[in-house]
C-alpha cells in the first residue's frame, strides 16, 4: 500500500508501523511522528488524486456490472432498504451504465455517482471505494468538534486542538502555552463558512447519511473535521472559515486549511485471506477517523502502539499500584484501556472499549480480564461511545466476563440466492459457512428470503471463560457505537447483563457482518461467480450476513434500529471539557442504586475457599456434575477428592443466580481460565 500511495501522490510517507531488520516492531521516531501529525498540503496530493480517477467506458461498465451482480446476489439488506426507503440501487446503477460513455459524465462524477447510489442505502457497512480518493488518507482540520445539549437544540464545542498548527495560523510561537491562544478547547463554534453551525452539520449529515436523523447528525459531527478519503470525496473547499465564541462571549473567526494525513491501520491490520477477515463487523470509514484522531490528539500513544502490541506492555501488579484517574493500558492499548474514577463520592471502574479491530481475540479477552482485576469490584462503567466495531468474536466473547449466566450471541443470516449458495458450497468456505449451507439450499423449495439465523461466534466460545467481574455493570453507548459495537450492546441488553445508558436515541444501527471486496474475491475464488480485480483499483465493502437479536427481542433486526438505551442522556459542556464528569456521575448513581453481591474464589491444592457478600447459597459443580451445596453468609470451604478438569461455583441470592466463577486444571493447579 505504501508504494501504491507514493506512486499516486509522489509523497514519501512514513508508515505508522515500523520494523527492524529482524522483523521486530519499532516505533516511528518523534520526527517522523511530527511529520505525520502535520500532514501534507492539498497541492502535494491533489495531482495523484486526479490521475487515479481516470476510467474509460469499458472500465465503467465492468465496475457497474460487478456491483449489480454483488448487490443482487449477496447484499443482505436489499429487501429491507427497498421497503424502508423506496429505492432501487440496481435500477439506478443500470441507468448509470447507460451513461458510461457520455462525455458529460466526468471521471470524478462517475465515481461520485456510484458513491451516492450506495450512500442512499443508509448503510455505513456498504461503501464504494473509488480511485478518486486514496484509501487510508484523511483530510483533517486541526481541531475536534463535539456536540452537547438536547437533540432539538444542539450546540457545538471545540474539545481538542493541535496547538502547534493553531499557533501557526494565529501567528504566535508554537511553544506558547495553549491558554495564550484564542482558538482553543472550550470555545463554541457558531458558524461554518458563514452558515449557522447546526445547519452546516445537518447539511453534511445528508451526505454521510444514517438510518435515523440522530445517527446522521452523529456521523456528521464525527467526521466534520476528519474526512476519510477512501470513502468520501476530497472536500471541495480548500479551507474552512470557522466562526467561534470565547467563554467571555467575544466572537472571532479563524481560517483553517485542510491538510492530509495517513494514520495507518493499527498494530495488527486484518489481511483478506485470514479467517478473521470474514468475521468482521466494522464501520470502515469511522475506524479510519478514530485512527486519525489518535494520531492528531495522542501522537505519543499512536507512536508506541506497534511496540506495545509486539513486546507487551506490563500491567500493574495489583490494584494498590493503580493511581486514581490514570489510564492503565497494555498490549491492546489501541483497543481497550481502563482507570479508576472517583465520582459521586465513590470509586468506580471505567473500562473504555475503543475498538474491536484486532486479530487476536484470545489475547484481547485475556487483557480485559487482567484490567478488570485492577479495578474496584463493586461497580463498573463500560464505555463504547465511538466504537466503530471490528472482530465479532472479540465483541461477543467479552460479554461473558460480566454475567454469571450463559451468553447467547447474536444470530446472522444470509440472503438466499444462487450466489450465496455457490459461496457456501465452495470447498474453501465449507468450514466457515457449513452451518448456513443446508438452509440456503432448502430455500430453493420453500421460497425463504434468508437462511437460518446462526451465530458467527460459536456459543461455546462465548462461554469459555465465564464471569470475572461480579459487581454492577453499566454500559454507555451513542449513535457512533457501530457494527460490532452494536452487537456488544445487543448482547448486553438481550442477556440482561446490566443497564445501558444511551447518549442519543440508540446505537448507530449497523446490523451486519461486512466483507471487503478483496475478502469476497478470496471467498468466491473457484466458483462460477468469481470476482476479479476491479479496474482502477476501486473496491467496496458489503453487508453480507444480517444480525438479529436474541432473548426477549428474538428475531428483531439491528440494522436501521440500533440498540436503545434503558436511560437516555444528553452530553453537557462539562462532559466535553472535564472528562465526562456529569455522565460518569449519573452512571455512578445508577451503580449505587443497584443491589449488588460479591464472591471471590481461591484454591490451595484441592481445598477451595469461597468468600461472598449478600449471597444465600453456594452450589459447586465438579466436571459439570453436582458436588455440594451450602447456605452461606460469608466464607465457605470444601475439599475435593481428586484433581478435576474444572470446577464451577455458582452463588445465589434467593433464587437468582448472581455470581459464577470457574477454575480449571492447569499443570496440576486449579486456576481461573
Amino acid at each position: 500500500m505504501r508504494a501504491e500511495t507514493e506512486q499516486l501522490t509522489g509523497v514519501d510517507v512514513a508508515p505508522a508501523a515500523k520494523y527492524t531488520a529482524e522483523g521486530k516492531a519499532r516505533a516511528p521516531t518523534k520526527r517522523q511522528t511530527r511529520s505525520e501529525l502535520e500532514g501534507f498540503a492539498r497541492s502535494e496530493i491533489e495531482p495523484g488524486l486526479a490521475a487515479a480517477a481516470v476510467t474509460d467506458a469499458a472500465d465503467r461498465r465492468e465496475i457497474v456490472d460487478e456491483l449489480i451482480r454483488i448487490i443482487q446476489g449477496i447484499y443482505v439488506h436489499l429487501p429491507l432498504k427497498q421497503a424502508m426507503y423506496g429505492i432501487d440501487p440496481v435500477q439506478q446503477l443500470l441507468r448509470l451504465k447507460e451513461r458510461a460513455a457520455s462525455d458529460e459524465l466526468t471521471h470524478a462524477r462517475f465515481h461520485a455517482e456510484i458513491g451516492r447510489i450506495l450512500g442512499e442505502l443508509r448503510d455505513a457497512h456498504t461503501n464504494y471505494i473509488g480511485p478518486m480518493a486514496i484509501e487510508g488518507w484523511v483530510a483533517r482540520l486541526p481541531f475536534l468538534i463535539e456536540q452537547f445539549g438536547p437533540e432539538t437544540a444542539p450546540r457545538f464545542l471545540v474539545s481538542k486542538t493541535i496547538p502547534s498548527l493553531i499557533a501557526e495560523v494565529e501567528g504566535i510561537d508554537e511553544d506558547a502555552a495553549e491558554d495564550e491562544m484564542i482558538f482553543k478547547p472550550g470555545v463554541e463554534v457558531v458558524t461554518w463558512n458563514g452558515a449557522p453551525i447546526a445547519d452546516a452539520v445537518r447539511a453534511y449529515g445528508d451526505v454521510v447519511r444514517g438510518g435515523r436523523s440522530d445517527s446522521a447528525m452523529a456521523r456528521a459531527v464525527d467526521s466534520m473535521t476528519f474526512r476519510p478519503l477512501g470513502y468520501l470525496p476530497i472536500p471541495i473547499e480548500h479551507w474552512v472559515v470557522v466562526g467561534y465564541r470565547t467563554s467571555r462571549g467575544v466572537d472571532h473567526e479563524i481560517k483553517l486549511d485542510w491538510r492530509f494525513i495517513r494514520p495507518g491501520e493499527g498494530p495488527t491490520p486484518v489481511r483478506p485471506t485470514e479467517a478473521v477477515a470474514s468475521a468482521e463487523a466494522v464501520h470502515p470509514d469511522r475506524s479510519l477517523i478514530r485512527r486519525a484522531k489518535k494520531l492528531s490528539f495522542n501522537a505519543e500513544l499512536w507512536r508506541q502502539e506497534s511496540v506495545d502490541r509486539a513486546s507487551g506492555r506490563v500491567l500493574p501488579a495489583s490494584r494498590a499500584d493503580v493511581p486514581v484517574g490514570e489510564w492503565i493500558t497494555g498490549r491492546f492499548q489501541d483497543n481497550v484501556s481502563a482507570k479508576i474514577e472517583e465520582v459521586a463520592g465513590r470509586q468506580v471502574g471505567y473500562l473504555r472499549l475503543w475498538s474491536f479491530s484486532l486479530t487476536d481475540d484470545d489475547g484481547f479477552v485475556s487483557e480485559i480480564v487482567e484490567l478488570l482485576r485492577l479495578l474496584p469490584q463493586d461497580g463498573l462503567i463500560v464505555d463504547l461511545r465511538g466504537n466503530p466495531g471490528g472482530l465479532i468474536w472479540a465483541a461477543e466473547r467479552t460479554l461473558q466476563l460480566f454475567t454469571p449466566r450463559r451468553v447467547e450471541p447474536t444470530r446472522f443470516s444470509l440472503l438466499a440466492t444462487d450466489l450465496t449458495r455457490s459461496i457456501a458450497d465452495a470447498p474453501q468456505n465449507r468450514r466457515m459457512l457449513s452451518p448456513w449451507r443446508r438452509s440456503l439450499f432448502d430455500a430453493l423449495g420453500t421460497g425463504e428470503l434468508y437462511s437460518q439465523g446462526i451465530p458467527i461466534t460459536p456459543v461455546e466460545r462465548c462461554n469459555d471463560r465465564g464471569q470475572v467481574y461480579g459487581g454492577t455493570v453499566i454500559a454507555v453507548v451513542d449513535a457512533t457505537t457501530y457494527s460490532a459495537g452494536d452487537l456488544f450492546a445487543a448482547g448486553f441488553a438481550d442477556n440482561n447483563i446490566g443497564t445501558i445508558v444511551s447518549v442519543g436515541r440508540a446505537t448507530g444501527a449497523g446490523g451486519a457482518n461486512v466483507w471487503r471486496s478483496d475478502v469476497l474475491r478470496s471467498i468466491l475464488a473457484g466458483t462460477d461467480h468469481s470476482l476479479g480485480t476491479l479496474p482502477g483499483g476501486v473496491g467496496f465493502t458489503m453487508s453480507v450476513r444480517r444480525a438479529t437479536r436474541v432473548g426477549s427481542s428474538e428475531g428483531a433486526p439491528i440494522e436501521d434500529l440500533g440498540i436503545a438505551g434503558h436511560r437516555p442522556y444528553a452530553m453537557t459542556e462539562r462532559d466535553l471539557l472535564e472528562g465526562n464528569i456529569d455522565l460518569l456521575t449519573m452512571c455512578a448513581r445508577l451503580i449505587e442504586a443497584e443491589p449488588s453481591t460479591a464472591m471471590e474464589v481461591s484454591a490451595d491444592g484441592l481445598r477451595i475457599k469461597v468468600t461472598s457478600d449478600r449471597l444465600d447459597r453456594i452450589d459447586v459443580f465438579v466436571d459439570d456434575r453436582p458436588f455440594t451445596s451450602a447456605n452461606t453468609h460469608g466464607d465457605v470451604a470444601f475439599q475435593l477428592l481428586r484433581m478435576p478438569e474444572s470446577v464451577r461455583i455458582d452463588g445465589y441470592r434467593g433464587d437468582l443466580l448472581e455470581q459464577s466463577r470457574r477454575l480449571v486444571d492447569h499443570a496440576g493447579e486449579l486456576v481461573a481460565p
